[in-house]
């Protein structure tokens, strides 16, 4: 290949960028705010909480229009958390519509573009990149009040693209358990955060204790007080403790939304007033900023 013919697509690959980066400005111009669900290790229920967030915003709280960006290449688990498990994208003229889950709330994810749930996604970091630059551009999100990222484990490729993508990113949340091997973790995410000028909104403790459905008392299963203890070293707003409770486990293998069938659980309560939490940090930011 000459060097006019290598030039030629270079220019052109330029271009296509240019137009893609201009493209998810205007769609995530119509976000009022988007927040990164993330978390140092995998196995602390960052999925399930983003999911019931998502809810308690849509049911208890001021945003109304919400969306989900289950930006887990690798292991997409939003859709079947929300009862979406094969469902497909859909195109049309304007561009590609998002899945419609419980109460309208606007789902995009790998699982929505895979032959079957066993399908392997085997890439390397620049196509995942790609993928979750391509979701945010050509996505129909349409106007939303809240869009929830919800990232895979660690401080990898994913959660990269999207500090770089969305420089305006209102701030992250950090899901953790009370096992001291999370809490050390933690301690990463943090700093990977702090280094990329993401805001940290808060930490939320997952799994902190089991309350038993039949006498009421509580037992510290896998210890409590680590999501607290961390976020005071850190000098970081902690947002609240979720319990362990067996129905949000079945909720989810159901697709059915925790926080509505159970809303009077201390479970779907801990989400309520998480979300009471963010309201506040999103008001605040926006004083300050205005």
């Amino acid at each position: 290949m000459g060097t006019t013919d290598e030039t030629r697509i270079i220019e052109e690959r330029r271009k296509q960028m240019i137009e893609q980066m201009e493209k998810l400005k205007s769609r995530m111009e119509k976000v009022e705010h988007k927040i990164a669900i993330i978390s140092g290790k995998g196995g602390v229920g960052k999925s399930t909480v983003t999911v019931n967030l998502a809810v308690a915003f849509a049911v208890h709280g001021h945003a109304n229009r919400v969306g989900i960006l289950d930006a887990d290449i690798h292991g997409p688990s939003v859709p079947k958390i929300l009862g979406l498990t094969g469902q497909r994208l859909q195109a049309g003229p304007p561009g590609i519509f998002p899945v419609l889950g419980s109460l309208g709330i606007k789902v995009v994810s790998m699982d929505f573009l895979l032959p079957d749930e066993n399908a392997p996604v085997i890439w390397r970091g620049p196509l995942k990149m790609t993928a979750i630059r391509q979701f945010l551009s050509d996505i129909l999100w349409g106007e939303l009040d809240l869009l929830l990222i919800d990232l895979p484990p660690g401080t990898g490729d994913e959660p990269l693209s999207v500090a770089q993508l969305l420089p305006e990113l209102d701030g992250v949340i950090i899901v953790t358990i009370p096992s001291e091997v999370s809490q050390i973790v933690v301690k990463k995410a943090v700093t990977f955060a702090r280094r990329l000028g993401m805001p940290i909104i808060g930490i939320i403790e997952n799994m902190s204790g089991f309350v038993c459905p039949n006498c009421g008392a509580k037992v510290d299963i896998f210890q409590s007080g680590g999501g607290m203890k961390i976020a005071e070293e850190l000098s970081i707003q902690f947002l609240g403790s979720i319990p362990i409770d067996q129905k949000i486990s079945e909720a989810s293998d159901k697709g059915t939304p925790f926080v509505v069938e159970y809303g009077d659980s201390p479970a779907s309560k801990a989400f309520m007033e998480i979300v009471k939490k963010v309201e506040a940090f999103l008001k605040n930011k926006e004083k300050a900023q205005g």
